[in-house]
């Protein structure tokens, strides 16, 4: 009866062991998900989000060059040929190919792809009107040059930038969701942590159980038989 009572008990304890060892486990497999997860994060953070924001700057700061090299072109009294001029500009339009192609190698959401091609088509439309201004420099239409440069030419620059503010933004908001999932993923890592040491707790009090309870079951009990004839004499 007492060995088949410890077999019972033994049986038990085992399913409560695996239990929580299938627990644990389970546990340790979902923590490195998280961990994942947050890499995951951090790293499209950097390659996705910080490296186009960066891109963006400069893109910027090329749109602006441009639009200051033609500017002076137009207005200065030190006159510049058409030709040195219109290499200037090619010099800052192949700067602004090689950052967009640097720019398509990111991941890009569905509105920032959309973004993106209407920057394209602005660069474009912005690019031939430049061809224009130079073009009418070249004959000598100077003043006809700066109307297209001051009218057509200011609104398709603004337009422009304003595609470069609108991806820019999306940059911030999409970079906000990662760091927000970044913070779940901590926070479930968190509390997986906190129940693999509880479970850990619970394992080491349940083996201190069992020994004790082993030990109270083999202990020999005294012979009854013996005290009686003591107490006789």
């Amino acid at each position: 009866m007492k060995w088949s009572f410890v077999i019972q008990q033994k049986f038990k304890a085992a399913i409560l062991l695996g239990g929580i060892m299938a627990l644990i486990v389970g546990g340790t497999l979902i923590s490195r998900y998280n961990v994942e997860g947050i890499d995951e994060s951090f790293s499209s953070i950097y390659k996705d989000r910080l490296v186009p924001a960066t891109t963006i700057l400069y893109l910027t700061e090329n749109l602006y060059r441009k639009r200051l090299s033609l500017e002076n072109y137009l207005y200065s009294e030190a006159q510049q040929s058409p030709a040195h001029v219109k290499a200037q500009l090619h010099a800052h339009d192949r700067s602004i190919d090689s950052l967009i192609r640097l720019f398509e190698k990111t991941y890009l959401v569905d509105e920032e792809a959309k973004s993106l091609q209407g920057f394209k088509s602005q660069i474009g439309q912005y690019a031939r009107l430049e061809g224009e201004v130079l073009a009418l420099c070249t004959v000598g239409s100077f003043a006809e040059a700066k109307q297209v440069f001051s009218a057509p030419g200011s609104t398709t620059f603004e337009s422009t930038i304003l595609n470069l503010n609108e991806l820019a933004g999306i940059q911030s908001t999409i970079g906000k969701d990662l760091v927000k999932a970044s913070k779940v993923n901590v926070a479930s890592f968190g509390i997986i942590s906190f129940l693999q040491i509880s479970l850990a707790i619970i394992t080491g009090l349940v083996v201190i159980v069992l020994i004790r309870n082993s030990q109270i079951i083999q202990k020999p009990r005294p012979n009854s038989n013996k005290s009686q004839y003591f107490n006789l004499n």
